[in-house]
């Protein structure tokens, strides 16, 4: 399945979006940072999710405090990579940065990291899996979903009101939630890993004929 698709004759790209999925394994079982959305948002109303979000054009243009590792999302990973953190600060309050200068060039929304002296610690972050929204949705994105642990956060956790019952949730309990088959999906592959498996894979989380598929 391409990054392009068909509805009614009219070819729709997916939007470009990135989650941060936030572990805590501190404990006897691994605590997963999820929130509500509310139930007047147009995209999968009250379904618990990871913080994240859209790409902004000023993503493009941020510096980061750290080079981004071994993560390859295509062309645009290192922006995804900024928008994963600057949106989960947004939601949550919590930093991965580090001290450094995000540039020039970066715009509004990363006002609060030029005013801190931070800018984005992408050496933190690793990659769990890509999605990409039914063609028969009205509103589509192609989402790269990276993991980063609590114990590299700075700051303290509120909610922007973006996401209710913003929590930290044991594993078992998440999968327990209101989610959608894609967030189950990677909840699944961070259990995967806590578990020890080492294997070095980014899966596709995507549909056929409407019926989910996974690509290695």
């Amino acid at each position: 399945m391409s990054a392009k698709e068909s509805i009614g004759g009219v070819r729709v790209r997916p939007r470009d979006a990135a989650s941060l999925v936030l572990v805590d394994e501190r404990g006897a079982e691994p605590l997963i940072l999820m929130g509500r959305r509310h139930a007047r948002m147009k995209f999968i109303p009250d379904a618990f999710v990871f913080p994240g979000g859209k790409l902004d054009p000023e993503d493009l243009r941020v510096k980061p405090a750290t080079p981004l590792g071994d993560v390859a999302f295509g062309a645009k990973t290192q922006a995804l990579a900024m928008a994963a953190i600057r949106e989960t600060f947004e939601e949550t309050g919590l930093l991965l940065a580090a001290p450094g200068d995000v540039g020039p060039d970066a715009g509004a929304t990363w006002a609060e990291f030029r005013a801190q002296g931070i800018a984005p610690r992408l050496d933190a972050l690793s990659g769990v899996a890509r999605a990409i929204t039914p063609a028969g949705s009205p509103i589509r994105f192609h989402a790269r979903f990276f993991t980063a642990s609590a114990t590299e956060l700075d700051g303290t956790l509120r909610g922007s009101g973006e996401l209710e019952d913003l929590d930290w949730y044991p594993l078992s309990e998440a999968l327990k939630l209101p989610v959608i088959d894609v967030t189950e999906f990677v909840l699944h592959e961070i259990g995967r890993r806590a578990a020890g498996d080492s294997r070095k894979r980014v899966p596709l989380y995507c549909y056929r004929n409407n019926r989910p598929l996974v690509r290695a």
